[in-house]
């Protein structure tokens, strides 16, 4: 059976039937080991920290809410440890395997939601999203995803990295499913009616792309569309220097800035965890942990300033009416075992990619329209915040317009 052989699952997960009516009754789902199950531990993809944390005393609102729905909870589906990563390789337990290229990494920190919509094994799954662990595993996997506007999606008993960049994202094997799934997660309270009538491409982010990604997603029609009527450029001219880089304009602005905003947010919210239980962390994780233990508070401020100066931006770019069109990922999954200097090189076009709807909490979806190397790539779509049931919503008309086998 697919969930015993991809190592998406977690062995000891657990399986909840779903109400007997509701709109998504008959579905299955399954949930990242970050979201709260009554009765069992929330394992946060790291042993020490379930070793030092109780049974959850309630079900977290968003897994209940499909339950509710009708889907069945299938079972909890492994992640990076302590969602800090983007990688999908889990030192402690393995990496789930990619079904649409098994030689490569299937994305993270939410590796086994999106291996267990892409192999079929579930229809829907919750992950979560703060740098771009739902957007970068579904453009690897060739998943469905979005990471909605920030609070859209209940984050109560989830584990928490990053406060103001963390949202409650989910994938899905189409996009009627992401859209149907949509409307079950997503409060209502805080929707925006939108009908885009701008369609921007972020040129300078295709550029940060490899040569064939960015043919390829736009030879599947995207260059064609007569809504995609002009190009522009996300620079922001400022610069920023800090103690571990300096970054002039636009997404390596960004890149700098996330990577600094987010590491205090994550040293708030881990730090004392981390100084405490001194847990074994793996390649990559132990470091980002280090450099975010040392961030100092004039390096935050500044990099919250420009935060706000960066989201500024993007809204005025976007409107109340604009859609902007990304690439969700610089490239196809990079190989299994790739050397750590290798992925951290990556890691910096990737995020500068992906940072972007963090920094503004907007919503984007990702969408599978291409192969580059026989394996997926996938294309981003920024909207204005609250625009996620419009954004869903054109997702399953452009499916049959812009995804090719």
């Amino acid at each position: 059976m697919s969930r015993d052989s991809s190592n998406a699952f977690l062995p000891d997960g657990p399986e909840i039937t779903g109400a007997a009516e509701g709109p998504l009754q008959g579905l299955t789902f399954a949930a990242k080991d970050l979201y709260d199950v009554e009765n069992y531990v929330t394992g946060f993809g790291n042993p020490t920290w379930k070793e030092t944390h109780e049974p959850a005393t309630a079900t977290a609102p968003a897994v209940q809410a499909l339950l509710s729905a009708g889907a069945s909870l299938v079972g909890k589906t492994h992640m990076d440890e302590l969602a800090y990563s983007l990688n999908g390789e889990n030192f402690h337990y393995g990496t789930p395997v990619n079904p649409a290229c098994p030689d490569r990494i299937p994305g993270g920190s939410s590796s086994g939601s999106v291996v267990a919509v892409a192999n079929e094994s579930v229809d829907i799954a919750l992950g979560s999203d703060t740098g771009g662990s739902v957007r970068v595993p579904a453009s690897y996997c060739g998943a469905w995803g979005i990471r909605p506007t920030h609070g859209r999606v209940s984050l109560e008993g989830a584990c928490t990295l990053a406060a103001s960049y963390d949202t409650g994202g989910f994938f899905a094997r189409n996009a009627e499913l992401l859209r149907r799934a949509g409307d079950v997660l997503l409060d209502p309270a805080t929707r925006s009616d939108v009908q885009f009538k701008r369609w921007l491409v972020a040129k300078d982010a295709f550029d940060l792309a490899d040569d064939a990604t960015s043919e390829a997603i736009f030879r599947v029609g995207l260059i064609d569309l007569v809504f995609l009527d002009s190009y522009h450029r996300f620079s922001l001219p400022v610069a920023c220097t800090t103690k571990t880089a300096s970054c002039s304009e636009g997404f390596e602005l960004a890149c700098c800035v996330f990577r600094v905003s987010q590491g205090a947010e994550v040293w708030e919210a881990l730090g004392e965890w981390v100084q405490s239980a001194q847990p074994q962390l793996g390649p990559g994780t132990k470091e980002r942990f280090e450099m975010a233990s040392q961030l100092t508070t004039e390096e935050v401020a500044r990099a919250n300033e420009l935060r706000a100066r960066i989201t500024q931006h993007l809204e005025q770019l976007l409107g109340e009416d604009g859609v902007l069109a990304v690439p969700s990922a610089p490239g196809p999954a990079p190989f299994l075992n790739t050397p750590q200097q290798d992925l951290d090189t990556f890691r910096k076009r990737l995020i500068s990619l992906t940072c972007i709807a963090g920094l503004s909490g907007l919503p984007q979806v990702s969408l599978p329209v291409a192969k580059v190397e026989g394996c997926p790539v996938g294309l981003g779509l920024i909207g204005p915040r609250g625009s996620d049931e419009a954004l869903l919503r054109l997702t399953e008309q452009l499916e049959p317009v812009l995804v090719r086998p």
